[in-house]
């Protein structure tokens, strides 16, 4: 007696995205990139602010320019130069109570 094997092979469906969905996503990433830029520019634009302007928001120059020429021209170095004032904040407000 013999015996024959037979496999089945199951193509299983697998679920393609949309056109919308993929326009969709495709969108999301375009206003990411050029949110990205826009706060670039605006990030450049600190750079030309004078010192004292920099110390009222909590950034150096060195600050400033070391988040431009660190991040990559489609990062958001907003993200960056808003931590780093915040932290600039909080241990200036910790140096002036523990005085």
């Amino acid at each position: 007696m013999s015996t024959t094997e037979r496999m089945i092979e199951l193509d299983l469906a697998v679920s393609r995205p949309t056109l919308a969905t993929r326009l969709a996503v495709t969108w999301e990433a375009t206003k990411s990139v050029l949110r990205a830029l826009r706060n670039r520019r605006a990030a450049n634009r600190l750079a030309e602010l004078d010192d004292a302007l920099l110390r009222d928001i909590g950034l150096s120059r060195a600050d400033v320019e070391s988040i431009l020429r660190t991040s990559g021209i489609a990062d958001d170095p907003s993200r960056l130069l808003t931590r780093t004032a915040r932290h600039r904040a909080v241990r200036s407000l910790l140096s002036t109570k523990s005085e």
